[in-house]
Parts: C-alpha cells; sequence; structure tokens
C-alpha cells in the first residue's frame, strides 16, 4: 500500500503538465501529407512534446489523407477521419453542395507564401510564358498567387499552370519555373540558390486560411471531446507565442522539419517579429478573415452572388466553452 503511494506521488511531482481524471478519447485527425513536416504543423508537434493533448485525456491519431487538398473534406464527410485540417474555400464548397461538415478552431490565420523561382527568374516579368506550380484554382494558395503576379504586371494567360503534388520538387525537378512555397521550405530554397520574388501578403493581407473541421452531427454527440481538443491547441499556440519558449520552439521546428536552426529561427522571426497574424492567439476563428476569404473566391469565379456569410461554415460553442473565443 505505502509502496503504491510512493508511486503515485512520484507521478504526480513529476509529471510535465496535471493529470486529469477525464476518460482517455481518441480522435482521428486528417492530416495533409505535404504540410507534416511543415511548420503549419507545429501545433500539434509542440501539444503533443508539452503534453496539451494527454493533460486533456486526448489521444489524436494524425492520418494522413493523400490524393490532395480537396480530399480532406471528403474524408470528414465519409467518416474516414473525426477532424481534418482543411483550407477554408475547400470546406465552403464543401457545405454549400449539401455537407454537414463546419469549421470549429482557426489553425493558420494569414498565412505567408512565399513566390520561389529558378535563380534566373529574376522579375515578375521573366515569368510570361514559364510554368507556375500552384494548388487547385479554388485554393488560396493558388488565389493569393494569381493576385500577386497579377499586382506586379503578370496577368491570367501570361504563363502557364501546372498542379503537381509537390510543389518544392516541382521546382527543384526543372519542371516548374516558379512556385509558392511556405516555411520552412522557402528558406531552404533560398539557401539553395533559388530567388524570391514576392510574398502572398502583399496581394492578400488578412485571410483564415485553415481550419480544423468536423462533422456537425459527430459534433453534438462529442462535444467534450471538442472542447477538449480545442483547450489543448489553444494552450499550444499561446506557448509557441511565448519569446519565453522560443529556444524550446526552434529545437521542435528543427526535430520535426529537419530543417536547420537558422532557419527555424527565421522563419519564427518572420511571424511573429513583429506578428504578422500568421499564427491565432489561441485556436479562434477570424470572422473578418473568414468573410475575405468568401468575398475573394467570388471575386476569382469560384462562388456566385449572393455570397454567403462566414457564420454558415462556423460553429464557434466548442471555443467558446474552452475559453478561447
Amino acid at each position: 500500500m505505502k509502496k503504491s503511494a510512493l508511486v503515485l506521488a512520484a507521478l504526480l511531482l513529476f509529471a510535465p503538465v496535471p493529470l486529469v481524471s477525464a476518460q482517455n478519447i481518441t480522435l482521428r485527425y486528417g492530416q495533409i501529407p505535404s504540410t507534416i513536416k511543415t511548420v503549419s504543423a507545429l501545433h500539434f508537434y509542440i501539444a503533443q512534446r508539452k503534453g496539451f493533448f494527454s493533460r486533456e485525456g486526448i489521444t489524436l491519431e494524425m492520418l494522413p489523407i493523400e490524393g490532395g487538398a480537396a480530399n480532406m473534406v471528403i474524408a470528414l464527410s465519409k467518416g474516414v477521419v473525426d477532424i481534418t485540417r482543411t483550407a477554408t474555400p475547400y470546406l465552403v464548397q464543401d457545405v454549400l453542395k449539401g455537407s454537414d461538415n463546419v469549421a470549429i478552431l482557426g489553425e493558420t490565420a494569414t498565412p505567408i507564401y512565399s513566390l520561389i523561382a529558378k535563380p534566373e527568374i529574376k522579375t515578375f516579368a521573366d515569368l510570361k510564358g514559364k510554368v507556375v506550380g500552384l494548388s487547385l484554382a479554388i485554393d488560396t494558395i493558388s488565389i493569393s498567387t494569381r493576385k500577386l503576379l497579377a499586382l506586379n504586371g503578370v496577368q491570367e494567360g501570361d504563363f502557364k499552370v501546372k498542379e503537381p503534388p509537390a510543389r518544392a520538387d516541382c521546382l527543384r525537378k526543372n519542371e516548374c519555373d516558379a512556385v509558392p512555397l511556405g516555411q520552412p521550405e522557402d528558406f531552404v530554397l533560398l539557401k539553395d540558390g533559388f530567388r524570391r520574388l514576392g510574398v502572398s501578403t502583399d496581394a492578400m493581407a488578412n485571410f483564415q486560411f485553415i481550419v480544423s473541421a468536423t462533422r456537425r452531427s459527430w459534433a453534438t454527440q462529442n462535444s467534450d471531446a471538442l472542447v477538449r481538443y480545442a483547450r489543448a491547441l489553444g494552450a499550444s499556440f499561446r506557448s509557441m507565442r511565448e519569446p519565453a519558449n522560443r529556444d524550446e520552439v526552434v529545437r521542435i521546428i528543427v526535430d520535426t522539419t529537419g530543417s536547420s536552426e537558422d532557419i527555424a529561427r527565421q522563419t519564427l522571426s518572420l511571424y511573429f517579429d513583429p506578428d504578422r497574424g500568421v499564427v491565432p492567439k489561441q485556436g479562434e476563428i477570424d470572422i473578418k478573415g473568414f468573410n475575405e476569404v468568401i468575398r475573394v473566391m467570388g471575386e476569382a469565379g469560384e462562388l456566385k452572388p449572393p455570397l454567403p456569410p462566414a457564420e454558415r461554415f462556423i460553429d464557434l460553442r466548442y471555443l467558446k466553452a474552452a475559453g478561447l473565443q
């Protein structure tokens, strides 16, 4: 009896985060394979390493969904996953087609995508007649890149479009002349001699890019699990943003992405020095930023008027129950 008490005391003393009595729940999370080793997944690595999920009694099973970003909401609708990462345009179109899916938490707010080109491409004008590797036309990566090109005098029809499964590989293999890349891929290619022509925020400065989405029907029956999920990621975002944690976050980036310490520090400096709104404060959804996505989708011809309000695609009750919205 005394031995058991000592063991329990030791566990309580050395546990990295407080223990909870809640029953452990496994959540299946759909992940885009190309983002698994990028900084856009950093909040999950922090939550795992610092025990924020275990504190909430959550076991997160990360499931890579092959076949492109559009398949994320399809996997969610089919019940392959409980929660998925998705870019907001895919969710918007999916819901307008009648799906039960809904955004519950913000992951990446306004991302910074660098338009990275071959070394010999020195200006935007040099891209005329060249191949630009993009995602699907609906994607905000593609929309913001097209707006960036137009802003710099390169109109639709001036360049050829390719939709490769991995944009960085397309550039390295000489199959693309320029591609938009996030972090740390853009810094890696810059170090290898490629050139940055511009960044997406020059063309689109405020929008809600990535959200966690689930099915409304599933959420109603699993609300406690979603509140715990939101609390864990809220703690992760706060930890990521804390200046005192910068060295620790750098180590996690190096460990999980394979990038150098120098590139990890450059990435965090890009996000936070000053704060450019890439990372949410604690998982909140930017309603104005979501509406901006819808507006730009309409402008690009991906949606027909009248444009729907962002509230149609969002359920804030789980963030509010977790004290995060």
